[in-house]
């Protein structure tokens, strides 16, 4: 169920909704000690009981918390009310990139300036022994500052950790948001490096190859690689070379 405004999490005031996946909801909220505005992730009702994803949950929590860069949205705190988890994170003014990319692509000094943005975030996040996982544009914000990662919901350490179950489900598609896969294959796989795919062990390189798929969308407004299915899309990531 959607928090209503006026909600209190802790000391924290549910104002509006922000936007929500199948990994949480996240909503704008009042600090009501310190007086600012900030972002509430929550886990929606129906996975809180779901041992997998409050391990995501967690997780993405850790992985933040490890990254203090103006290039990555900041954790500010973790609690737990009532049986629901949430994460206060740096509330961000501006829009994704993926809304940007709606509109065309972007000039190449733009693409330049935020590429390079990016490219320090990812930097730090791997420095630091995290990797991404589902880099995307929609997983970017353009803020004044700059470009800002989000979302590490399915961030993981570099150390080796223990192979995922081998099941394999995806949503239905639509052009602006595209297909997820849950299971072996975690992530949004238009931007997923083949061994991802192959459900192999992914590492920063893994980060690297969906970055250079989103700096080539930035340029172009299109996607480096594309298919009338799912299937034709990862057959294309496989074997295929963009234009």
């Amino acid at each position: 169920m959607a928090l209503s405004s006026g909600t209190r999490l802790g000391p924290y005031e549910i104002q509006s909704p922000l936007g929500a996946g199948g990994m949480g909801e996240v909503y704008r909220a009042r600090d009501t000690r310190l007086d600012r505005t900030v972002a509430i992730k929550i886990l929606p009702s129906h996975l809180s009981s779901n041992p997998e994803a409050l391990q995501r949950f967690d997780r993405e929590a850790r992985a933040v918390s490890s990254l203090n860069h103006p290039n990555v949205c900041q954790l500010y705190d973790v609690g737990l009310q009532d049986g629901t988890s949430y994460l206060v994170m740096e509330y961000l003014e501006g829009e994704t990139l993926a809304d940007r990319l709606s509109k065309g692509p972007l000039p190449l000094d733009q693409v330049l300036k935020c590429g390079i943005e990016i490219c320090e975030g990812l930097e730090k996040a791997h420095r630091s022994g995290v990797i991404h996982r589902d880099l995307k544009p929609g997983n970017i914000m353009l803020t004044k500052s700059g470009a800002k990662l989000m979302d590490f919901g399915l961030a993981k350490p570099v150390t080796p950790a223990s192979s995922a179950s081998s099941g394999l489900t995806q949503t239905l598609p639509t052009p602006q948001h595209p297909l997820t896969m849950a299971g072996m294959v975690v992530g949004t796989f238009q931007y997923m490096a083949p061994e991802q795919l192959e459900g192999r062990e992914a590492d920063a390189r893994s980060d690297i190859f969906a970055l250079g798929a989103v700096l080539y969308e930035m340029i172009t407004g299109k996607r480096a690689f594309e298919g009338k299915t799912a299937s034709s899309t990862i057959a294309a990531i496989l074997a295929s070379e963009p234009p």
